[in-house]
């Protein structure tokens, strides 16, 4: 249990049976009323973001994530089938909760995943990933930067120098979305 009014960006909170993240929370006083706790949560399920009040010094049910590696192997309708490594058994992910990661999303790659029970609510990509490229733009008008838009194996589209031609291995920060080097 927590009090409301230790409540820190990042806890995981159990209300009403669903979970939620703490993305902000601000101690509101009014001139004539009793002061309260204003947090922003976001709905693990949906990653839909709410407004809650709490009173002051309220109890509430904080809950605390593991993680788990798992690897990624392929798609499956539209769930995500991966591989947990510890106990190799299959995982489903749905597309909700991979979001727009799936554009860098290749099989083989190792993914850090949190986790409740047995329910998967995010997941974390490496910071760089070694990816080909598939496609080159062959637009002009960014020519005169000396970059062309290019369009990875996974789907994802990066910006690269003009020396990068189709078949070449970069790596990417799937971060910020950006070239880094050619391998």
């Amino acid at each position: 249990m927590v009090l409301s009014n230790q409540l820190n960006p990042g806890m995981i909170l159990s209300i009403s049976g669903k979970l939620y993240r703490v993305e902000s929370s601000v101690k509101v006083t009014v001139p004539k009323g009793t002061p309260f706790i204003k947090a922003k949560l976001r709905d693990l399920s949906n990653q839909e973001v709410v407004e809650k009040n709490f009173k002051l010094n309220q109890e509430l049910k904080d809950i605390a994530m593991t993680e788990r590696k798992i690897e990624f192997l392929y798609m499956e309708g539209k769930d995500y089938l991966f591989l947990d490594i510890n106990s190799l058994d299959q995982v489903v992910v749905p597309s909700k909760v991979i979001g727009n990661k799936a554009n860098y999303l290749k099989e083989g790659v190792d993914v850090n995943a949190a986790c409740y029970g047995e329910s998967i609510f995010a997941i974390e990509l490496p910071q760089f990933l070694e990816i080909m490229v598939g496609k080159i733009d062959s637009a002009k008008n960014s020519a005169e930067r000396g970059t062309r838009m290019a369009t990875l194996e996974t789907g994802a589209k990066v910006e690269v120098p003009l020396f990068i031609e189709v078949g070449d291995i970069i790596k990417v920060d799937t971060t910020t979305d950006e070239y880094v080097q050619r391998v």
